[in-house]
């Protein structure tokens, strides 16, 4: 079993919900699928494995200081698979 990561709400309000995510190494965010579309903004490297429907997986590795986008329906774990913490931002467009 995986230690599920911290996520700390910064803002919630009509137009958009920005939310922090802190992974200790192995850390998850446990299953989900996203509502709205999204941008992750990486603070750290964040070396993820992201495990996907059907039981595919991949592995990414974001850089510190970088983003990416997705469009809303998006359905993954996240997993943090490096050996330090890694901390991202999302942006959720309401």
């Amino acid at each position: 079993m995986r230690p599920a990561c911290t996520a700390t709400q910064l803002v919630d309000d009509a137009r958009v919900r920005v939310t922090r995510f802190d992974f200790v190494p192995g850390a998850e965010t446990g299953w989900h699928r996203h509502g709205f579309d999204y941008v992750i903004t990486a603070i750290t490297d964040c070396p993820m494995l992201l495990e996907e429907p059907g039981g595919g997986s991949r592995r990414v590795l974001v850089p510190a200081g970088s983003a990416y986008r997705r469009v809303a329906g998006v359905e993954h774990n996240v997993v943090n698979d490096g050996e330090a913490a890694m901390s991202f931002v999302e942006i959720e467009l309401k």
